[in-house]
């Protein structure tokens, strides 16, 4: 401890013997830590902005089928709407939404074209909450509530079939009797979403879906939301249990694209933090190494005095230390004045056609993740000062007098 108090100023005023070096190794260390924290911040902003988008749309954060459903989608494999101990399970405090639907494939025709579309029965009042598709209507309006028999379609597929709101189309899909239904509907809204919605999912009441095959109130499944995503796999687990003979799955499951984006976007900033480390340990190994060799006959001088050799590594590391702590308060500082700045978020709709292919956000909100400016602001400090080490302890191991004849 004594030794510390005696070479902690002496390895601060050296620090500044050489200006130009210290502000280069400030700069390295500080912007490669802000390039770490504010890329994990913007790389987190991405992938929520993405997965709300698209689980906001129709997967929800987890949905409900009868088994095998979602491997032949057919009128024959519907289920009952919940009822008794399924019913409250759905009801507690985890879940903050949930809606019933009727999903079926079928045909759509209009006066130029046919094309095969997924008709999907809802109810316009859970739909509300649970969906972002009723905020999505551009012309028109939204269902009314579950009887009403107009449907909504998506641009693409209003435009592909040369349809509009006030016009009729024809929709077709297999009853309970194994015929084909047919009845026509009036277009009452156009929504705007991605390609892949728009093209393939026509809206109407789920009453009105169920006469339209000859249901009762069957429905095809039950898609829910919870506030928390840190609850969704002990929530999956609940409701597997209230329901055994259902097949209750996670977004993760419904969406392997998505969960692979996702999974992507929380370790790639490790891979960041690596190539980036990797360059700083360069940096800081160069310029305390050429620190070393230029001060050799300054530590062959203090060994003359009678400074130990640790004396002399503890002297060269408690400047690193010094060097790299304060780099590091730097591009903390950096990154959250950074962050603050882009709080109202950062705009990507000139992207849109870009984005939409990678079912990505168009306006991102990065916000601090206090756990991993702590962890990684840590890890880079630590880090430093082991790299430094080499240089300290080459330091150490001059020879006082081979030191002492090299003129500086």
């Amino acid at each position: 401890m004594q030794n510390l108090k005696t070479l902690a100023p002496l390895a601060w005023r050296n620090l500044w013997r050489n200006t130009r070096r210290t502000v280069i190794t400030l700069i390295v260390v500080s912007v490669g830590l802000w390039s770490v924290l504010f890329f994990n911040s913007f790389l987190n902003a991405w992938g929520q902005a993405g997965k709300d988008a698209v689980l906001d749309l129709l997967i929800g954060q987890g949905q409900i089928h009868a088994q095998g459903y979602m491997d032949d989608p057919s009128i024959e494999r519907l289920m009952r709407p919940p009822e008794g101990t399924f019913l409250e399970a759905l009801e507690a405090g985890e879940i903050g939404a949930w809606s019933m639907r009727l999903q079926l494939p079928g045909v759509v025709v209009s006066e130029y074209k046919t094309l095969p579309v997924n008709m999907v029965g809802v109810d316009p009042a859970a739909e509300r909450i649970l969906s972002s598709i009723p905020e999505k209507i551009v012309k028109g309006r939204y269902l009314l509530d579950a009887h009403d028999s107009s449907v909504i379609l998506g641009i693409s597929l209003a435009e592909r079939l040369k349809t509009g709101v006030g016009r009729r189309v024809i929709l077709m899909s297999q009853n309970v009797a194994g015929a084909l239904s047919e009845q026509s509907f009036d277009v009452v809204g156009i929504y705007d979403a991605d390609k892949a919605t728009e093209d393939y999912y026509a809206f109407t009441g789920l009453v009105a879906a169920q006469k339209f095959v000859g249901l009762d109130d069957e429905i095809a499944q039950i898609t829910f939301t919870i506030p928390e995503e840190e609850a969704l796999e002990s929530t999956v687990a609940r409701l597997a249990l209230a329901a055994p003979d259902l097949d209750v799955r996670p977004w993760k499951q419904l969406s392997l694209f998505l969960a692979t984006t996702d999974s992507f976007m929380q370790n790639f900033i490790y891979i960041w933090l690596a190539v980036v480390f990797s360059l700083m340990a360069i940096g800081i190994v160069n310029t305390q190494l050429m620190a070393v060799f230029e001060r050799t006959h300054e530590f062959g001088l203090l060994r003359a005095l009678g400074m130990k050799p640790r004396q002399v590594l503890v002297l060269v590391a408690l400047e690193s230390t010094f060097l790299i702590g304060f780099g590091v308060l730097l591009g903390v500082a950096l990154a959250g004045m950074t962050i603050w700045a882009l709080a109202d978020g950062i705009d990507l709709s000139a992207f849109a056609a870009g984005l939409e292919m990678f079912q990505g956000g168009q306006v991102l909100y990065p916000q601090y993740d206090a756990q991993r400016f702590v962890v990684f602001s840590l890890l880079i400090w630590v880090l430093g000062i082991l790299v430094a080490l080499w240089p300290a302890w080459r330091a150490a191991k001059l020879s006082p007098i081979e030191a002492m004849r090299q003129v500086t």
